[in-house]
């Protein structure tokens, strides 16, 4: 019998919500690491039994935790990650040099065919990646020679949030970085080039020619057809049909265009998920009603996800990292909020129900299906 399992990063630690194929009835464990803000969690495809965790105080600082129970049990390992050489300086806010600090991780990405794997986003923005289970990490410094002199912090801080690898072509690895843009490699990791033509950003990036600075919010892809790409932007939706050479918006009737994440149906990909929000300073669903919003073309053609959802009096927001689907045959869609609900909807987003309620502000979601 197949099950899925969701790992629930919030504020104040994770948590892991189970349940079996049909979705309805779920157990909650945790909170595992109580107090501490827990970044990301995401578990290998390989072992669906090996999780990692980043879990990050002002206090104490950064951690990486991994667990090979399944999220029972945990150990911390290697947390050093030292960029390679001398960093140099980036752009601040204000337009100043200011040095390269590392602060957090945000993202966890398992490789898809090694277990011990892993490649890390972080913040101030880089790409690492360990071969030993989290023992080690190097950076992939090929990444930061791409102008980054120019990048400068999105208003969450600089940070490599998205990590998308490519299921058919294990030397192509798509990355987002607020505030610099998409960037792709096609060599592992040694060089990178931007996949920026054609974002539009007029309000933080005057210069319509210029190859970084585009604040992207996050990446999504489908496993059959990685060459199509699609992205929610600081504003636009967005999508490519060439691996990100060149983007089109696809927005269409949204009630605004604003939001952070994105996600694509498992099984069909021109399916596609957003949740919109009002705008970049109120962070909240328009008209206080939440709804997700689903394109069965791609894009441009959108209709309101409702049932189940409340659809006045709401005013959380879903981060970019807080909305995941799992690959049952009637697929999944999860999502968790700033106000600590995390939503399920076990039809593709018809129907939607509250699976968890109260819990901490939720950072991030990731659903494992398993045997």
């Amino acid at each position: 019998m197949s099950g899925v399992r969701v790992l629930v990063g919030t504020k104040k630690g994770a948590f892991i919500l189970t349940s079996d194929e049909k979705r309805q009835n779920w157990d909650v464990s945790g909170p595992h690491f109580a107090g501490w803000e827990i970044y990301h969690m995401k578990g290998s495809r390989v072992n669906p039994n090996r999780i990692y965790a980043s879990q990050s105080t002002g206090w104490f600082g950064q951690l990486i935790q991994r667990s090979d129970d399944g999220g029972k049990t945990w150990e911390a390992v290697n947390n050093e990650f030292t960029y390679d050489g001398d960093p140099g300086t980036h752009q601040f806010y204000d337009g100043t040099q200011h040095p390269w600090e590392f602060k957090r991780v945000w993202h966890l990405e398992p490789s898809l065919t090694d277990a011990d794997t892993v490649y890390a986003g972080i913040e101030d923005a880089a790409l690492f990646r360990s071969n030993d289970g989290g023992q080690s990490w190097q950076e992939l410094p090929g990444l930061r020679e791409v102008k980054g002199h120019l990048w400068q912090p999105g208003a969450g801080g600089m940070c490599l949030h998205t990590i998308a690898l490519d299921p058919g072509n294990p030397n192509r690895i798509f990355v987002a970085i607020s505030a610099a843009g998409a960037f792709r490699t096609d060599d592992g990791g040694e060089t990178w080039r931007p996949i920026n033509e054609g974002l539009v950003s007029p309000y933080e990036l005057p210069d319509s020619e210029a190859e970084v600075g585009h604040c992207v919010h996050n990446i999504a892809l489908h496993p059959s057809r990685p060459n199509v790409l699609f992205m929610q932007k600081h504003w636009d939706v967005m999508r490519s049909d060439n691996a990100g050479d060149l983007w089109h918006e696809i927005s269409g009737n949204l009630p605004t265009d604003f939001g952070f994440p994105i996600a694509v149906h498992a099984h069909e990909p021109e399916t596609v998920y957003v949740v919109p929000i009002k705008s970049d300073s109120e962070h909240y669903p328009p008209e206080g009603k939440l709804r997700v919003y689903r394109s069965r073309s791609g894009g441009n053609e959108w209709e309101a996800l409702t049932n189940g959802l409340p659809q006045e009096n709401c005013y959380v927001n879903i981060l970019r990292d807080a909305m995941a689907v799992d690959t049952l045959p009637s697929c999944g869609i999860y999502f968790g909020t700033t106000g600590g609900q995390v939503y399920a909807s076990a039809d593709s987003g018809d129907n939607w129900q509250a699976i968890a309620e109260n819990l901490p502000k939720v950072l991030s979601i990731e659903v494992q299906t398993l045997p």
